[in-house]
């Protein structure tokens, strides 16, 4: 079976900006073997809104979704639910938007890549790969 990725906000980010080493891995495993969540999306369209080229930007965040499949996120609510209570009682919560996106990957069985592997790191079951080169 071939490995599934859940690309991180930050890791399109980098791929809208043409970093090399997150597109050379997107070839390498295959880009119908790349994901990204609902709650991505909404980062990335948030961020086009802040941007100063603001339909330019929503373009290409809309023509990249095009090319991932893009995964719901209502399927991971309880996982969200619990993941986040565990956090709470252990006095070590992140930010909702990357709980949503790392209790995806682990609902899905897919490996999440982020440069965020600090905060990403504290999601429980995940399996992390970073593949951001500077």
């Amino acid at each position: 079976m071939t490995d599934k990725y859940l690309l991180d906000t930050n890791i399109c980010v980098y791929l809208l900006r043409g970093n090399s080493s997150v597109s050379k891995n997107i070839e390498d495993v295959g880009w119908d073997n790349c994901y990204i969540s609902e709650m991505t999306v909404a980062e990335l369209v948030y961020g086009a809104e802040c941007s100063k080229h603001v339909e330019e930007n929503r373009d290409l965040v809309y023509e990249l979704c095009n090319n991932l499949h893009v995964l719901p996120i209502s399927s991971c609510i309880d996982e969200f639910a619990r993941q986040k209570a565990e956090m709470r009682r252990d006095g070590c919560l992140i930010e909702d938007s990357d709980l949503w996106i790392g209790v995806t990957a682990v609902v899905y069985n897919m490996i999440m890549v982020t440069e965020n592997v600090k905060h990403l790191g504290r999601v429980k079951n995940i399996h992390l790969e970073n593949w951001v080169v500077k």
